[in-house]
């Protein structure tokens, strides 16, 4: 590829105010012909303005789904998304004592295929990264099981890592992409390999319903180009390699999408996987853990 290089948590109170918008000043000079020349910053990201660590969704006590970032041992809620401009609401809560949800909520899931050496059985790598769809049902969180169906018989884990969108992107630069990432999460792009070779689309082979788990915590202002995965089943493991074998790196994958589909904050990008897989069966647990963000485990069943 060329390079061109108001929340409300029950029992606990509700805040009457969080951090305000950041404002943008402009001041003006007139030219010759009366026109404004604006000046001063440009506006800033609400996804720039977040720090880095480790952000989480999780649900509260009325089982709704709410934002937090995590300090220490406690999670900070926040009012919204963080690539919302979410602000802490001054309330917080054990980390120990949370459940902890898909780290996003997706409009969008995108996802990368044949994107390790160790994944393409000898073949020679494509020019440009294989994408594909999943659905936004397929995402569920840590602990969620994995369901399939009756018909459904050589049901593959695919441990890798998953980019999540921080500001609109569209036509981004190779030389920009990272500006666009607000962090990574572990992700397992659950795959039903008949169907995959049977089926026109790979929509009941990578889309259907929790096949796309997420989690448990978004990592922001990592090198998310050298990181290590291990996909774990049934605690032996099944696949370990470092991020730093994509073939197509994580700039790379943002600015190729973003040439086709504009991408949007909180959508998704599971980047692809390494190694082989093997069947997973009814009963059995699958774990993906990714260096900085943790491990994401899921256990196995039949609907």
């Amino acid at each position: 590829m060329t390079r061109s290089r108001s929340l409300s948590f029950p029992g606990f109170p509700l805040l009457a105010a969080v951090a305000p918008a950041l404002a943008l000043a402009i001041g003006c000079d007139r030219g010759a012909g009366g026109a404004a020349a604006p000046e001063g910053p440009m506006p800033v990201a609400a996804s720039d303005q977040q720090p880095a660590g480790e952000y989480v969704r999780f649900a509260g006590m009325d089982g709704a789904a709410h934002w937090g970032r995590i300090e220490g041992e406690e999670i900070v809620a926040l009012h919204a998304a963080p690539w919302d401009g979410g602000a802490p609401t001054g309330e917080r809560m054990a980390r120990d004592g949370a459940t902890l949800l898909a780290p996003a909520d997706p409009g969008k899931v995108i996802a990368i295929g044949l994107n390790y050496a160790s994944h393409l059985g000898g073949n020679e790598p494509a020019p440009y990264p294989g994408v594909f769809a999943k659905l936004p049902t397929s995402i569920v969180g840590p602990g969620d099981a994995i369901e399939m169906t009756e018909d459904a018989g050589n049901v593959h884990y695919e441990g890798e890592l998953v980019l999540v969108v921080g500001k609109e992107a569209r036509d981004v630069g190779v030389e920009d992409a990272q500006d666009y990432i607000f962090g990574v999460t572990a992700g397992n792009d659950v795959s039903e390999r008949d169907w995959q070779s049977a089926d026109l689309q790979w929509f009941r082979a990578k889309a259907s319903d929790t096949y796309g788990p997420i989690g448990p915590v978004i990592s922001r202002g990592v090198n998310y180009d050298d990181l290590e995965l291990t996909t774990r089943l049934n605690g032996e493991i099944v696949q370990q390699q470092r991020t730093s074998d994509l073939i197509f790196d994580t700039s790379d994958i943002i600015s190729y999408v973003s040439r086709y589909v504009t991408l949007m904050p909180g959508d998704v990008i599971f980047t692809g996987t390494p190694g082989t897989t093997q069947a997973m069966n009814a009963g059995d647990t699958v774990s993906v853990e990714v260096e900085t963000v943790g491990l994401l485990e899921n256990p196995v069943a039949t609907r």
